[in-house]
């Protein structure tokens, strides 16, 4: 079961949340395999440890869908049988599926409640911590890029004040985007203004070029060779 469960967090790490749900979903079974037995089930301390684990392992099966952006899914996890049914009401699994819910409605706002209010079950997990971060950067530059589509020049504040967040985050993850070349634009600080520049278009005719160059050399060499077998 800690086999699994290593394997399903280097996936989780890989990115590749679709294995490591696999994985994850292995170790609650093999967990729940040992809880059941009788040596375990005899011992009080064991088969806290064992629940302990299950209750992790369930919370990344969870944290699996959300990352693959099937939050309607997580319902239906709680009829995988009855160790998954006891974790219904534990506040890391209320947690998972509040930031679930913010996620569904691409509320940026209702995730930033929900870190904030579940934020000791949230960031004690390390796991759990690094991927709803990198998730709540991107529901960010989701929702930054959704809100700034209709402008060619806007001011940030008005930014800021739309999506509901400080102007220093706002301007810090524009400038990110930027960079990052997400976002194609200027931050016009003197002004407190972005600047959006058209998307610029893709110009084939190099690569055209090269390509027929390249043709043109084969049928060169062909030819030469045939000339040589004369």
């Amino acid at each position: 079961a800690q086999l699994d469960l290593q394997s399903g967090t280097l996936h989780s790490d890989e990115g590749d949340f679709k294995t490591a749900y696999s994985y994850f979903f292995e170790t609650m079974e093999g967990l729940n395999v040992y809880a059941n037995s009788k040596s375990v089930s005899e011992s009080a301390s064991a088969a806290a440890s064992y629940e302990q684990q299950q209750l992790q392992a369930f919370a990344y099966m969870i944290l699996c869908k959300i990352m693959t952006q099937q939050p309607d899914d997580i319902t239906s996890l709680f009829a995988t049988g009855k160790t998954a049914a006891k974790f219904r009401d534990r506040q890391i699994v209320v947690a998972l599926q509040t930031v679930a819910k913010a996620q569904k409605q691409r509320s940026l706002a209702d995730f930033e409640k929900a870190l904030n209010e579940f934020r000791n079950e949230l960031q004690s997990d390390e796991l759990i911590r690094t991927h709803l971060s990198a998730l709540y950067d991107t529901l960010m530059e989701q929702n930054l890029l959704r809100l700034i589509e209709p402008y060619s020049r806007v001011e940030i504040t008005h930014i800021a004040k739309l999506i509901g967040l400080p102007i220093g985050v706002v301007e810090n993850k524009l400038s990110q985007m930027i960079l990052d070349k997400v976002l194609c634009g200027i931050l016009d600080q003197g002004n407190g203004c972005l600047v959006v520049f058209p998307e610029p278009r893709h110009d084939s005719t190099y690569e055209t070029t090269l390509d027929t160059i390249k043709s043109l050399s084969n049928v060169v060499e062909s030819l030469y060779a045939k000339a040589a077998t004369l």
